[in-house]
């Protein structure tokens, strides 16, 4: 397709391993695309399994910048008003049978609820040894410590967004897996980390957030563009017009999309939006068809 036909309104964006370098940060060519985009009027929107608490400064502080799907599109926020325009929670005991299978394993649990990571006290002594240095500064300073989950979930007047879980291997998470699949609840699992298991209501993906948004926006899904890298970015590249995804994306990311760009180390979300949302020509690699013509 050629460049004059795209019509993108809405670039969502997941963060770690996309927007965000191994590092967590976020380059400066990268930012001054996504500030060029939002000054024409498109809306970028952080779409992440992180809930609202856990996006960052530096992407929230983007001169117009309004939307965010958080938990893995459970809540799409409009930052403005701090209202949700769309929430898809887990019933409480969904979540509770999700937390009593993850017992006994030697893993990091946490519940997202109201925006905000809910983490056991008992297990904070694993994340040294459990979660990757780049991960723990964010993960330590968007937590709350209780002792009690099931009775901090029982009294919360909210419903849970998610429930989300660092394994000390990957033997225990593809255990734990099976198991939370043979509860029979028709629970979402994904994963978007190393070792990571992500685990939300019935049918909640990033695609089921972004669609909401964009009834909300009005947009169609031709208008839609969506970058990502992991299992928990598929629903959202396949509710996209233009799926986009990163060089360092697992390979059935890389089938699923229609284009590939850079890595995340090397600015592939500033050139993705440079090519198809500013119309500038950046290297960008055409993906699955051996017709389409490779964006140089």
């Amino acid at each position: 397709m050629e460049q004059q036909a795209w019509d993108i309104r809405l670039v969502a964006l997941d963060l770690d391993g996309t927007l965000f370098t191994d590092q967590k940060t976020i380059t400066p060519r990268t930012l001054a695309a996504l500030t060029a985009a939002l000054g024409q009027g498109v809306e970028v929107v952080p779409a992440t399994g992180r809930p609202a608490a856990g996006l960052p400064a530096t992407l929230l502080a983007l001169p117009g910048l309004r939307y965010a799907l958080t938990s893995n599109g459970a809540r799409v926020w409009d930052l403005a008003q701090n209202a949700p325009v769309a929430e898809f929670l887990m019933q409480k005991p969904q979540a509770e049978a999700a937390l009593r299978v993850l017992e006994g394993y030697d893993c990091v649990t946490d519940l997202f609820i109201e925006g905000r990571r809910i983490s056991i006290a008992s297990q904070l002594t694993r994340m040294e040894r459990i979660i990757s240095p780049a991960m723990l500064a964010y993960m330590r300073a968007t937590r709350t410590e209780v002792e009690d989950i099931y009775g901090y979930l029982a009294a919360s007047p909210a419903l849970p967004e998610k429930v989300s879980v660092v394994f000390a291997g990957d033997a225990q998470r593809a255990e734990a897996w099976r198991r939370l699949e043979s509860l029979g609840l028709g629970l979402v699992l994904s994963s978007s980390l190393d070792k990571n298991l992500e685990i939300n209501a019935p049918g909640v993906t990033k695609g089921k957030g972004l669609c909401a948004l964009a009834r909300h926006l009005g947009l169609a899904k031709h208008q839609l563009m969506a970058c990502g890298d992991s299992g928990n970015d598929l629903a959202m590249l396949e509710a996209a017009g233009l799926a986009v995804a990163m060089g360092n994306a697992e390979p059935g990311i890389r089938a699923a999309a229609a284009y590939v760009t850079a890595t995340n180390e090397e600015d592939g979300v500033a050139k993705a939006v440079e090519r198809f949302v500013l119309g500038r020509q950046a290297p960008c690699l055409a993906k699955r068809q051996a017709s389409k013509p490779a964006v140089r």
